[in-house]
């Protein structure tokens, strides 16, 4: 197993007007730690402020995008602490001056969704899985409501919401979750680049504003809320015991298994 120590858990590189922020925490699956937020809102920042930058793409190793919130840390002294801190890192995805894309070819979970769904544009390759697994821990994706539910189709929402299905590349980009489902995903996403390369700055910056508008309203309206959802839920015995039973490879006492 690869050491939580070692190297850093997003790597950073900048190349033809694009920064690209890799998640590399293949210890927990790119789970969301406080350090690979910290490390992914770091650079972010550092992009937003770069005016050599065009754009940013939010990329991973491994077959694994995002497992969602690394459960090893959802017990603190404050638990409004995670909660409020993935809120944070998805405004600021949001709030970048530059677009922000994500390249997605593997799994993502929980609130992998969220960092999915902040981003602008999207593009999901044939590896590419997503699920709501809050609802199956006693948990719900209450702070990634934020981003999504502005940009889900509601049918579509209520059902992976509640069901905690496994979807594809395909209906991800069918609900609203990614822009596109490719094949060949990083020839979808240079062809992306290259417009967004053809873009002034400030038309960039600008026209993102107007995308984002009913995102950011979202949340101005429902911040406290949704943290204190989570806080709530994260620690109640119900999620307690369903954590435990997900660390422990084992079924939750209320999986009802057919016969």
């Amino acid at each position: 197993m690869t050491s939580a120590a070692a190297g850093p858990f997003v790597r950073v590189s900048t190349a033809g007007a694009v920064t690209t922020l890799e998640l590399d925490s293949p210890h927990n699956r790119n789970a969301l730690s406080t350090r690979l937020m910290a490390e992914l809102t770091d650079g972010l920042a550092r992009a937003g402020e770069d005016p050599q930058v065009r754009a940013v793409v939010l990329g991973h190793t491994g077959k694994v995008f995002c497992a969602g919130a690394d459960l090893s840390e959802a017990t603190g002294d404050d638990p409004t602490v995670g909660p409020r801190g993935l809120v944070d890192l998805q405004r600021a995805i949001v709030e970048c001056p530059k677009p922000v894309v994500a390249l997605v070819n593997g799994h993502v979970r929980a609130g992998g969704l969220g960092l999915v769904g902040s981003c602008d544009l999207a593009v999901a390759g044939p590896a590419s899985t997503f699920a709501f697994t809050e609802v199956r821990l006693g948990l719900a994706p209450a702070v990634i409501s934020l981003p999504l539910r502005p940009k889900l189709e509601p049918r579509a929402a209520a059902r992976y919401y509640l069901t905690g299905e496994t979807f594809d590349a395909a209906e991800a980009a069918r609900i609203g979750l990614v822009t596109t489902a490719a094949e060949q995903p990083e020839k979808a996403l240079a062809e992306l680049l290259d417009a967004l390369r053809l873009a002034s700055p400030q038309g960039l910056a600008e026209s993102k504003k107007l995308v984002n508008a009913a995102v950011l309203a979202s949340f101005e309206a429902d911040t406290e809320a949704r943290v204190e959802q989570s806080a709530r839920l994260f620690g109640s015995p119900e999620a307690q015991e369903g954590m435990r039973a997900f660390l422990e490879r084992r079924p939750a006492p209320w999986a009802v298994q057919q016969a």
